[in-house]
């Protein structure tokens, strides 16, 4: 359902964990980046955003929604970026 393309986090002690992962979703016409932070790198703040150019305004809002209502999607996001730490 979800395919990581990208991903990437940084670290420094001013701004804790910053990361970026694109992903595609299944069945969406257009590629995805999130925007990761956190201090403390255990409660995580995000912005979601097209990868490339602008799409889809509802299919942005279910990715939304996904992340929202699935844990496991949104973790599995955070560890693809600090993966790459």
């Amino acid at each position: 359902m979800i395919q990581v393309l990208e991903a990437s986090m940084q670290y420094n002690k001013g701004d804790g964990y910053v990361g970026k992962v694109g992903f595609q979703v299944e069945g969406h016409n257009l590629p995805y980046e999130i925007t990761i932070f956190s201090k403390d790198g255990k409660d995580w703040g995000y912005g979601l955003f097209f990868l490339k150019e602008s799409g889809n305004e509802e299919q942005l809002e279910a990715v939304e929604e996904l992340l929202e209502d699935n844990d496991e999607v949104f973790e599995l996001l955070v560890n693809a970026a600090r993966s790459s730490l």
